[in-house]
């Protein structure tokens, strides 16, 4: 398979000077495209709302959106949108629901600082001895060739 450089050398080995005009402009177009930065698909998430809950709920049944689709479109991520959708996490605003928990425990840890986490830790148990191995048994040969052990 040629090259494109390789391309160009053979249209202009037969003068085709309207052939590499357009190849020119299709380079051009090409690099136009690709010096643009696309800008992120998301620039911050969405803080998780009983009210974006049933947003997410509310496209899910009313459209034939995927997780994926929904997440992009609301600004969160797709486990947060199987949350909601599977196991109706997020609905209520109640302060003693298990993800407000959580959510309240990581706070807390984020504000104590690094230092506070490390002395959470608990020490390794120390592994148990391990058993003396026996002793091999002692192996005699018998005058008429049969072996005993001791």
């Amino acid at each position: 398979m040629a090259t494109l450089k390789e391309f160009e050398d053979a249209l202009r080995e037969q003068g085709m000077s309207m052939a590499l005009a357009i190849l020119a402009g299709l380079k051009e177009r090409d690099r136009a495209r690709r010096s643009t930065v696309a800008p992120a698909r998301r620039l911050t998430g969405q803080k998780m709302t009983p009210e974006l809950a049933r947003r997410i709920l509310e496209l899910h049944g009313s459209t034939g959106m995927t997780q994926q689709e929904i997440a992009f479109k609301v600004g969160v991520n797709q486990g947060r949108v199987n949350e909601v959708i599977k196991r109706g996490k997020w609905l209520n605003d109640d302060p003693n629901s298990e993800e407000s928990k959580a959510r309240d425990k990581a706070k807390a840890r984020i504000a104590a600082g690094p230092k506070a986490t490390a002395a959470v830790r608990k020490p390794r148990p120390k592994a148990a001895a391990k058993p003396k191995p026996l002793p091999a048994p002692a192996i005699t040969a018998a005058p008429g060739g049969q072996l005993t052990f001791l």
